[in-house]
């Protein structure tokens, strides 16, 4: 509900999933990630910030391999919220999106995700 720190989706480790169902079926464009800035993190770094992920569409939340959307870098270094654009162009919409993150900034321990978006038509 708020940008504070520790007030996020914390996972053991650097990686782990998320699979949202939106509230209709949309064409994709583009999606959202957002993290604190260094400046609030009460250590001075983002550590525990994604770093290599990857969105996918799915037909139904059993599936295990949706269509890809893209793979993107969240950059430590530049807002905290990012936008990224649909990378694999489809023709098709989707109600069930899959967040993949594969690594984070170097934190051993956990990963924390603030906020992840869905941006497209309907």
């Amino acid at each position: 509900p708020d940008m504070y720190p520790g007030n996020c989706w914390a996972f053991k480790g650097s990686q782990g999933y998320l699979v949202v169902r939106l509230s209709m079926k949309i064409y994709p464009t583009a999606f959202t990630v957002e993290h604190i800035p260094k400046t609030l993190s009460p250590t001075g770094n983002i550590t525990s910030a994604p770093k290599n992920f990857s969105v996918y569409g799915l037909d139904d939340e059993y599936q295990e391999e949706g269509e890809l959307l893209g793979q993107y870098i969240y950059d430590q270094g530049g807002e905290p919220l990012q936008m990224f654009p649909v990378m694999e162009k489809t023709e098709k919409a989707f109600q069930i999106v899959e967040l993949r993150i594969f690594s984070n900034w170097g934190h051993a321990e956990y990963t924390c995700l603030y906020r992840f978006r869905v941006h497209g038509k309907p």
